[in-house]
């Protein structure tokens, strides 16, 4: 079967392209190993199916052209990694206008509700680095805090951060010696 998968995908990684460290991917849930439902991918994007990987979306981008594929497998796996970046405009944008039959759909739907998003529970900054409590970042926008005159700068280090545990869009820091609650798209982290 790998061969055959390999002759559909000339040689290729069915999302990304990528001719490199090529496999073969059963598509879960699945009552037995078809050629709709097993496709061939690269290490990387494997990587990101299986959440061994932090989702790269500069890597992911690849989905809006494996978003057209007549693959019911290629098309789960791209449903299911575009709902992983629902976050990204244009991967909700994707979702809206990709087609699948209502039994692929349904299929996808399946297998996405056993996924547990813990690696994307993380907070993240601008440019989608992990942010730990304690870490010290740069905020990226000049902030008017609600509630006062304080006016955060552009580029003002903010140290010792805190994340606030139920939303993974904010935390909190002192600037000028007041504890402000911040969004984690308007900071940089600082290495």
């Amino acid at each position: 079967m790998k061969q055959q998968l390999l002759d559909r995908s000339e040689n290729k990684c069915e999302l990304c392209q990528s001719a490199v460290s090529l496999k073969l991917y059963e598509v879960l849930p699945q009552t037995g190993k078809t050629e709709d439902n097993c496709i061939i991918v690269c290490d990387k994007c494997l990587g990101q199916i299986e959440k061994t990987e932090e989702l790269d979306v500069k890597h992911l981008n690849c989905l809006r052209t494996s978003m057209w594929s007549a693959v019911p497998g290629v098309q789960v796996v791209t449903w299911r990694l575009l709902n992983r970046l629902k976050d990204e405009s244009w991967a909700t944008d994707s979702i809206d206008m990709m087609y699948m039959d209502d039994e692929t759909l349904t299929w996808a739907k399946t297998g996405a509700e056993d996924e547990s998003d813990g690696v994307d529970d993380v907070h993240k900054d601008c440019n989608g680095q992990i942010l730990e409590a304690g870490n010290s970042v740069v905020l990226t926008k000049t902030l008017d805090v609600k509630g006062s005159s304080l006016s955060a700068k552009l580029g003002t280090v903010v140290k010792n951060i805190r994340l606030v545990e139920d939303n993974t869009d904010q935390i909190e820091g002192k600037i000028e010696g007041q504890t402000i609650v911040i969004l984690t798209k308007f900071v940089r982290k600082q290495n």
